[in-house]
């Protein structure tokens, strides 16, 4: 039995974290939790997370929640997969600020446009994400005309990034600016980002019609 488990829905953003946890490669248990059927309502799964949300991991006993929080720790925790800069390199710098980047300013401005909230100047100003055209210019300006937000290699800021804006652009709530296009595909070409859709994607068609 393996020592890291991986709780997670074909339709969340576990499947951020199945990419992480390809790119890792260390062996993992799936459990998936249906919606249909409450699992991640249910008194076992609160327990790890009393937010009844995924993904979540847990790892000899170490229990992670939180996309960002899961992609930082999974880097560390598996430094041979090369997914994060050394512990005391410069580089580590650009790469938390664009890891919690995306936990931060992307997912509340996306989540925000998603429920049709529109702040007014004023709100702006007290929201951590200002509006979602300044987040947008934001990401734009780090990725246009570069192949890694940090260095020269793909880090777990890389999967995190290129995740938001592959889901955003998808369903309409990220615009498709070109250097975001340019910047997903290239990421999305992974092996192990295709090897995560294909075992996503199976998943869901494997699960009953609601």
């Amino acid at each position: 039995m393996t020592n890291l488990v991986f709780y997670t829905n074909p339709m969340s953003r576990g499947r951020i974290i199945r990419w992480m946890l390809e790119e890792v490669g260390q062996p993992y248990e799936t459990k998936v939790l249906r919606w249909e059927t409450g699992d991640a309502k249910a008194a076992d799964y609160l327990a790890i997370n009393p937010m009844g949300k995924v993904p979540a991991i847990v790892h000899d006993g170490v229990v992670v929640t939180e996309c960002a929080a899961i992609c930082a720790y999974l880097a560390d925790i598996f430094p041979d997969a090369g997914l994060a800069p050394p512990a005391h390199s410069p580089l580590r710098g650009p790469y938390y600020r664009w890891l919690f980047f995306g936990a931060g300013p992307i997912e509340q401005a996306v989540g925000a446009k998603a429920v049709n909230f529109e702040p007014t100047a004023e709100q702006s100003r007290m929201l951590g994400f200002g509006r979602l055209e300044d987040v947008l210019d934001a990401v734009e300006g780090a990725v246009k005309g570069r192949a890694y937000l940090v260095g020269d290699r793909f880090t777990a800021a890389d999967l995190y990034l290129a995740s938001h804006l592959s889901w955003g652009m998808n369903f309409n709530t990220i615009e498709k600016r070109p250097a975001f296009e340019a910047y997903v595909e290239r990421h999305l070409q992974r092996p192990a980002a295709q090897r995560a859709d294909e075992i996503d994607n199976a998943l869901l068609e494997a699960q009953p019609a609601s």
